[in-house]
């Protein structure tokens, strides 16, 4: 047995509501709290049995460069239904980065733009 196991994903942002809004709204994320002190902020939200955290930031802290860069690039989810739940996502005004297409036999992928420049891969397989 491994001794790591994946934890959480952790965000910034200036509104950690809104953006918890939209994953909860776009990715059926559920959220499991929030701790608030004076100068602080976190939202948790649980995507897929996998812990998101989105602490508030200044708007004024500098976001990720345009994609490809180096470092963590983009979140994956697996879907079921790729190409409807793209058009769903756009027709809500998601901005869809990568049109859902075949890489590989068995494997489909598109890529959504969410807060902050958040890219998300939707995967489907099979």
């Amino acid at each position: 047995m491994s001794r790591f196991a994946f934890d959480h994903v952790h965000l910034r942002s200036p509104d950690p509501d809104a953006t918890a809004a939209w994953f909860v709204e776009h990715f059926d994320c559920a959220p499991k709290g929030r701790n608030e002190g004076p100068s602080s902020l976190r939202v948790m939200l649980d995507l897929g049995g996998i812990n998101v955290f989105i602490d508030r930031v200044p708007a004024s802290t500098p976001g990720n460069p345009p994609a490809p860069f180096l470092g963590i690039e983009h979140l994956a989810v697996a879907v079921s239904g790729i190409d409807a739940i793209v058009e769903g996502m756009r027709a809500k005004g998601v901005r869809v980065v990568v049109e859902p297409n075949d890489v590989r036999p068995g494997t489909r992928i598109a890529f959504v733009e969410g807060p902050e420049n958040v890219r998300v891969e939707l995967l489907q397989r099979g």
